[in-house]
């Protein structure tokens, strides 16, 4: 199925140059002459190699066919993570080299979307946002109401992201799972 190069997500599998792609990071880039156009950072599949690819929005990629199945994330164990099918609870270890980028938005719990090609599990697509627990930030100061002014947390998963001032210890927040950006507080 071909879509335009600005739809294409992170963890979205890509069928480029003949071979499987894993799109690792996108940014978009609008130059103040010329068209806007994607940076794509792409992961091969088979060899491991790096790609770094520009599409202008009028560019179609092929995305790649594969079987999606619905996972709940578990834990991790060492260098992996284990996943739950949702429909027959097999259990699956992914490495966690490969989607490490994604690795730090998943929490206990986390419904994702496991992409299988010939039977092996080759990729994962997460929500556009998820809720993560807020473990550590400061303590607002009393006069701190400055309207935009942020502060650093960090989340459970070890992800750090600048919040607005009324979050505490124990917020529970959106972030945005594509820029790594606060939404609101869940």
């Amino acid at each position: 199925m071909k879509i335009s190069a600005f739809d294409a997500r992170v963890g979205n599998l890509l069928e480029y140059r003949g071979k499987l792609w894993r799109v690792l990071r996108k940014n978009h880039v609008k130059p103040g002459k010329g068209g806007a156009f994607v940076q794509l950072e792409m992961k091969c599949i088979s060899d491991q190699t790096k790609l770094n690819e520009r599409f202008r929005s009028e560019d179609k990629i092929e995305r790649a066919q594969v079987e999606a199945r619905r996972m709940q994330y578990l834990y991790a164990e060492g260098e992996s993570h284990v996943f739950m099918d949702a429909e027959n609870y097999e259990q699956i270890q992914l490495a966690a080299g490969d989607f490490e980028a994604q690795a730090r938005f998943l929490s206990p719990g986390a419904d994702v979307q496991i992409n299988f090609h010939n039977g092996q599990p080759i990729g994962m697509e997460l929500p556009a946002a998820v809720a993560l627990d807020v473990v550590e930030t400061e303590g607002a100061t009393k006069g701190q109401t400055m309207s935009g002014a942020g502060k650093p947390a960090t989340l459970e998963t070890g992800l750090k992201v600048s919040v607005p001032l009324f979050i505490e210890v124990g917020d529970k927040v959106r972030v945005n799972t594509e820029s790594g950006e606060y939404i609101e507080r869940a």
